[in-house]
Order: C-alpha cells, then structure tokens, then sequence
C-alpha cells in the first residue's frame, strides 16, 4: 500500500471520530451527589422538673420619704451624712435665713403699728362714748368711732398673722427629720439654690421592711397577695420567710415588669439595701415530668420554633414545629410537639434541610472503640478455621502413616 493511499485512510478515520469527540464535549457533567452529613442526636425522654424560679431582689423600708425645705433658699449647711442613722427632730440642712428674719422684722414693725392704731381707735371710742351719754354728740358720731375701731382691730390681727406666718417662714429654713430612721440618699448639696419642696435626703423609716423585686407578665398574674416566699441572703445565711403583701397595678414604663413588695420581720431582715434572692412558692414546679432538649437544638421557623427529626427507616431528617413552656438552664422545657424515643437533632441545625440523607454521629473515641471491637471479633472468626484444619491435620498424619507402612 501506498504512503499516500495510508494517508487518506488516516484523514478518513478521523473525520469519523471528530463528532464523537464533538458530542462528548457537549454532554452534561454528572450531577454532584448531596454529601451525606454526620450529625449528633439525642432522644426525647422525660425527666422531673423542680423548677424554683429566683429573682435578685432589694431590702427597703415600707416607708421611704424624700425630705425637702418648704421654702425656698440656698442651702448652707447639710449635717446629714449618707447612711447616717437619725431621729425625730434632728437637724438635717438649713438654708440661708436672712431675708425671711427681715420679713419676719417688717412684719413685727406692721404689728407694732397697727397695735398703735388700734389703741389711738379704742381711746377716741370711749371718749365718745362719755359725750353720748352727756348728749354733746349725736349717736352717728359715735358709731363712726365704733366702726373706725373695729377696722383698727382687724388691722391688727392681720398684722399678727402675717407676723405669725413670716416667723415660721423663718423656722422652715431648718430642715429636721420627722421620724427616725436612716438616710438612704443625698439629693442636694451646700451652695445649691432649692425650690420649695425640692427633695433634699430621702430617709428610710425605722419599722417594717420590705423585699422589692420585678417578675415579667407571665408570671404577674400567678403571685398572689398572701402567698408566702422564702428569702435568702447573697452572702448566705439562714433562709428567711415572707408573705407578698402588694403585687404592682401596672408595669414599670421602661422595663415593662411588674414590682412585688414581700414583707418580711424587720427583726431579722438584711440591712437596708442588701442583695438578697426571692423565691415565690407560687412559681415552684416540684416534680413534674417534663421532656427537655438543649437549646442548640432550636431553631426559628416562621413565628415558632422547630426541631429536626430523624426518620430511622430512610435515615432522612424532617422538620417538626415544637411549643416551648420554658427554660431549665441550658435546657428548653417543650410542651408539645415531640414525644418520647424520638431521635432530634441536637447540633448543626442551620446546615440541614427537609428530607436531607444523614448518619449518626460518633466521635473518635466511639468510633476507635468501635473498630477495635471489629477486630476483636474478626480475628475470632478467622481462628477457629485456622484451629479446625490443624486437628484435620492431626488426625490424617496417623492415617498417613499406617498406609506407608
């Protein structure tokens, strides 16, 4: 054959070739499989719930008032110290005295004058009285003297009054405490300038006291007045016992809680505004079987929350809506939803999805744990074999033996 004749065969053969390989490059590539996720489970039990809700609560006193001047003035002195212990009558502040002791000055001058007028009105009286009853002047005369009098008096005990008034003006530049008690807070300061009744130091009155702590809406409604609630101290101590004597109306404007008072026996109550715990029986779960599951294993779907499940016959994951009731430390309480011995998924919510092909997970020490049994177990199998032929062996070479002979 030819060079030329084998050179045409060629070109020949890979004209023919080239539309395979045109139709190979245009092919669809395989579609990547979905990889197969390795993901931890827990199964749904139930377990006894005890749950006995704290809350941080305050030692205050029933009564607490913010103490204020009734006049206004610049504050001088302040006596009072923070935390001061004080009692009836003792002075707290005062404020600069000078301008209400001239009113009180001015009002005494207006005193005195209208006490001079008052005399010179009952002296020109009773002399018009001895010309009556002689008949020199006639009866209106004299009742002009009576009424001019009787304004003169008037004038006079206004003046007394005003004095009066202006003496205690003066008295109210000393602020004293009304009751015993302690000083809780410091509002104001010397060299401040106050307006009447601008709040001064606030006291807490010796008596009865209070456990002041905020419970959430939920939960409001379920204290009741009366309803006892054990109290314990931040620093420990002996637990001590209360009953809710007010449960607040409306809540707090900013944090939207509502504000519980407990009373408690001022005997043996925490200093005031100590730390301390309530726990209101109201609130308490003692012993109630419930199915829990961490929180890692939530997640929001729509307005709720939701729950991977895993179906054991196709080894797929399926999304199951839940109810939750509540919070047990790093464990949500579920209401409904789930039910015992099914298998959830407990982490790596957010890399699943609907009908997602999944393993259970094993962690190294499972999985070594695991193989060495294997191994165990396959060189098991493997020895007995091994053990059968050698007795066969045994049992032939005697045979063997004999028929040589």
């Amino acid at each position: 054959m030819t060079a030329s004749a084998v050179f045409s065969r060629a070109r020949s053969a890979a004209w023919l070739l080239l539309p395979a390989f045109v139709l190979a490059g245009c092919s669809p590539k395989p579609v990547a499989e979905e990889p197969v996720r390795a993901v931890k489970f827990v199964t749904v039990g139930t377990s006894d719930f005890d749950a006995q809700p704290e809350f941080s609560a305050e030692v205050r006193a029933r009564v607490e008032s913010r103490l204020g001047f009734r006049v206004a003035g610049k504050i001088t002195r302040r006596q009072a110290e923070l935390g001061q212990r004080v009692q009836a009558g003792q002075v707290l502040a005062q404020l600069d005295p000078q301008d209400y002791k001239l009113a009180a000055d001015a009002a005494r001058a207006q005193q005195a004058a209208a006490l001079t007028n008052r005399d010179l009105a009952a002296a020109d009286l009773k002399r018009y009285a001895e010309l009556r009853q002689q008949n020199f002047i006639s009866g209106a005369e004299l009742e002009r003297r009576e009424t001019t009098w009787k304004a003169a008096q008037a004038q006079l005990e206004q003046a007394q009054a005003q004095l009066a008034s202006q003496g205690n003006q003066a008295n109210y530049t000393t602020l004293v405490a009304d009751v015993a008690g302690v000083i809780t807070a410091i509002e104001a300061e010397p060299g401040q300038v106050v307006q009447a009744g601008t709040p001064v130091v606030r006291i807490a009155q010796d008596g009865a006291r209070d456990v002041v702590f905020a419970v959430p809406e939920d939960r409001a409604t379920l204290i009741k007045t009366g309803s006892p609630v054990a109290v314990r101290g931040w620093s420990g101590g002996s637990e001590l016992q209360g009953q809710v004597r007010e449960v607040a109306a409306s809540a707090d404007a900013v944090t939207r809680t509502y504000s519980v008072k407990v009373a408690i026996d001022a005997a043996t109550s925490p200093p005031l505004g100590a730390t301390v715990y309530a726990r209101p029986q109201a609130l308490a779960h003692a012993s109630t079987a419930v199915m829990k599951l961490p929180t890692s294993a939530l997640r929001q779907e729509g307005k709720g929350s939701a729950v991977w499940v895993l179906d054991k016959a196709s080894m797929t994951v399926r999304s199951q809506p839940v109810q939750v009731a509540t919070a047990d430390g790093n464990e949500a309480v579920i209401a409904s939803g789930i039910a015992p011995g099914m298998m959830v998924v407990a982490a790596g919510v957010h890399v699943l999805s609907p009908g997602q092909k999944v393993t259970i997970y094993q962690s190294k020490e499972a999985a070594a744990a695991a193989a060495n049994a294997a191994a165990v177990a396959g060189a098991k199998e493997s020895a007995q074999p091994v053990s059968a032929v050698a007795a066969t062996q045994k049992e032939i070479a005697p045979a063997a033996a004999g028929a040589s002979k």
